[in-house]
């Protein structure tokens, strides 16, 4: 694993510095939740996030070797992000966290984190509808004026 200098001296600093930058957690429950996924499919799974910041983040940890990059040589030109070999052993920790994270949080967090999850899978499942072409009508092909 490539990790950046600390100027500390301190490992642990390194790696933090990396996985406290934006998005950079859920980038990775991401890929740990669904493998290796495509640039288009982790923008649609992260509303709110610039394709110029997703870019930036994975970058970033394809430098530090937590993810890989894979490029197909199709047209349209196919890539695909998955984690390495470290980042499926750091996502383990990062379970635990979440374990640890989730047993401190209070019921009023509970909610608001659970009512926020319902919106996610209603916004997707919205857009996995969308991507459905519905029928053509037969008839009338152009506008009324």
């Amino acid at each position: 694993m490539k990790l950046p200098p600390s100027s500390f001296g301190c490992p642990l600093d390194s790696l933090l510095r990396i996985l406290a930058g934006p998005w950079t957690i859920y980038i990775l429950c991401r890929l740990h939740t669904n493998g290796e996924t495509r640039f288009g499919q982790l923008k649609r799974q992260m509303p709110g996030i610039s394709s110029k910041m997703l870019t930036e983040r994975l970058r970033s940890l394809e430098k530090a070797e937590i993810i890989f990059r894979r490029q197909a040589s199709t047209i349209p030109l196919q890539v695909t992000y998955g984690l390495t070999t470290e980042g499926r052993e750091l996502t383990t920790i990062l379970d635990q966290i979440n374990t640890l994270a989730d047993r401190w949080q209070d019921q009023e967090t509970k909610t608001a984190n659970s009512s926020v999850q319902v919106k996610e899978a209603k916004r997707r499942k919205a857009v996995s509808n969308d991507s459905v072409m519905p029928p053509l009508k037969k008839g009338r092909t152009t506008p009324k004026n």
